[in-house]
């Protein structure tokens, strides 16, 4: 099939798209893909897309200024906590990144520099500010969670927010990423746990005194985010028990075995 008869089938499967010839990247079964011409398909109020070719599925992302700038940006501060130089740039940068950390360092280790990371790249002002001024409440869950789904995109990917039973009420504290872009990214369980979930949950923990938890699903990689819900210990959490994929990217032997 040649680029014009794909692109047709591309369009005929997403309609309400929109085109334009840019330079543009797609995850494919978690190998980076380059089109030619360099081509990419996007919504008109989203950067992400996905569509079917020959029965597999391929998400795109079309990182835009900004998002280039907060990938770049976490990508440098864990290279420097971690003492590592990598040449690459945007989301590739940011996984080869995580790739060197998870293969050179510890799960405890992973843990302690992700962490250390992301202090380096969101200010702690900000979140000392909001920790005085707002108190928990309903409110301040319902805010966060409205924060984390608009803002976070670049990192895991497109969200909504959910409802949950809380203190004998519903509110909207959860943020349902419907597919974790890192985790279909790396390919790899123990980046998402060491990398992404441990370490979000004690950040916002200590920078706002608010408990949340991360449940990431690993069998269709999306991830429920809850604010104000505490999550179980490391050793009681059923992530750190879940094999790693057959083709991780990290384990080079291709089985079930943990790497988290």
């Amino acid at each position: 099939m040649n680029l014009r008869e794909n692109s047709s089938q591309l369009l005929k499967h997403k309609p309400y798209m929109e085109t334009s010839f840019l330079s543009s990247k797609c995850m494919y079964h978690n190998k980076i893909m380059s089109f030619t011409p360099f081509m990419s398909l996007k919504k008109s109020d989203h950067n992400v897309f996905e569509v079917t070719n020959n029965q597999k599925i391929i998400t795109c992302y079309h990182d835009r200024w900004f998002d280039h700038l907060a990938i770049n940006h976490l990508s440098k501060n864990l290279q420097a906590v971690a003492g590592i130089q990598v040449e690459k740039k945007g989301y590739d940068g940011l996984l080869e990144t995580c790739k060197v950390v998870t293969v050179k360092f510890d799960a405890v280790k992973q843990r302690q520099l992700s962490l250390e990371s992301l202090k380096r790249s969101i200010p702690e002002s900000f979140f000392s500010l909001l920790k005085a001024l707002v108190p928990h409440s309903k409110f301040t869950r319902e805010l966060l969670a409205k924060f984390t789904a608009l803002f976070f995109t670049w990192l895991v990917g497109p969200s909504e927010l959910k409802d949950s039973e809380f203190n004998g009420g519903r509110e909207k504290n959860v943020v349902h990423v419907k597919k974790c872009r890192f985790l279909e990214s790396s390919n790899c369980v123990g980046m998402c746990t060491n990398l992404c979930k441990f370490p979000t949950q004690t950040f916002i923990k200590d920078s706002l005194g608010m408990p949340v938890t991360l449940i990431p699903n690993f069998e269709d990689m999306s991830c429920d985010m809850i604010f104000g819900e505490e999550p179980p210990s490391a050793d009681a959490d059923p992530a750190t028990k879940q094999p790693c994929y057959k083709l991780c990217k990290i384990n080079k032997s291709h089985t079930t075995q943990r790497c988290s």
